[in-house]
């Protein structure tokens, strides 16, 4: 595992992030100063960012437009440690921000909005194990559930420990700038949470109108949905790139996974980055060895926490 690991990530600051992120990116974030209207959407990955990214796109457009191309996405929520500060700084205003990093990597403002989204750890290793296996520079295609397991509960994946990442922004969960919630809420009551978030990010500008308009309303919820999400990736876009790396990185890199050619990785990347979107797929991986495995080490990692309270209507326990 730890050759694999040296081959595969880098650490700043401890955290693991996978080689295909520049270090000048990273480093940039550090002298990010955020804006007063910047909403920073923050993840662990594979938690329900973009999901989250066309709820708050959809209000901020108050419904009105069709949601962005790939291309234009990057262009309109920047991935701010993918492509640095100075992108992010010369993005249209109120911007939307993107960000996996943990709270003490990330620029935090008092004034600025700071959505986070969380989901239950083991559908989040079983996600992101999918993720591992189709993107070419985590050089994964061929690694097994079992072995992804294993480099979860260590920590040893891009943006380290789950629950390190996870209670760095627990403890802010009530902070005035700050909106807390689970995608399994999210999945459970999408309408209002939609209502919540319009509210968070400015009852005046976005609640009121929204919750005046049920016509509104119903557009931001169409263009959050699943199926539009998927639409994206289906779509003959090469802007996906951004996902896997470009054709240029991913050849000078010599990332040859025997995925075949890049052309041939994009199609994959877009069979699979929106791959069910639902609550509970764990359990069609978890073996009872593995569910062990699991439970000893959200017990190790929470003592002394409530965190996963957050959970308690979910069948994970």
């Amino acid at each position: 595992m730890e050759q694999y690991y040296q081959k595969v990530y880098w650490e700043f600051d401890g955290i693991p992030l996978c080689r295909a992120v520049k270090e000048t990116n990273v480093r940039s974030v550090l002298s990010y100063n955020p804006a007063d209207d910047d909403v920073f959407i923050v993840t662990y990955p594979k938690c329900g960012t973009m999901w989250m990214q066309h709820i708050v796109y959809g209000i901020i457009t108050h419904g009105s437009k069709n949601l962005p191309t790939l291309e234009e996405r990057r262009k309109t929520m920047p991935f701010l440690e993918w492509v640095g500060a100075d992108v992010v700084s010369a993005t249209a205003r109120p911007r939307i921000i993107k960000s996996h990093l943990p709270l003490q990597l990330l620029p935090f403002s008092a004034k600025a909005k700071y959505i986070y989204v969380t989901r239950n750890p083991y559908d989040v290793c079983v996600s992101n194990y999918y993720h591992k296996k189709v993107v070419p520079f985590y050089f994964f295609e061929n690694g097994t559930f079992d072995e992804f397991l294993d480099m979860f509960v260590n920590g040893k994946v891009t943006y380290g420990d789950y629950f390190d990442h996870l209670l760095s922004w627990y403890e802010h969960r009530d902070d005035d700038n700050v909106m807390f919630v689970t995608y399994e809420d999210l999945k459970r009551d999408t309408r209002g949470w939609i209502l919540k978030i319009a509210d968070f990010l400015g009852i005046e500008e976005y609640g009121r109108p929204l919750k005046e308009d049920p016509l509104a309303l119903e557009k931001v919820f169409e263009l959050s949905s699943f199926e539009q999400s998927k639409s994206l990736y289906t779509r003959d876009d090469t802007s996906v790139d951004n996902t896997v790396g470009t054709k240029d990185r991913h050849d000078e890199a010599s990332m040859s996974t025997g995925m075949g050619k890049h052309e041939d990785i994009l199609k994959k990347v877009k069979q699979n980055h929106t791959r069910k979107g639902i609550v509970g797929d764990w359990k069609n991986h978890f073996s009872t060895e593995q569910v062990s495995s699991m439970r000893e080490y959200i017990t190790l990692k929470t003592c002394g926490t409530d965190v996963m309270n957050l959970w308690k209507d979910v069948n994970i326990l």
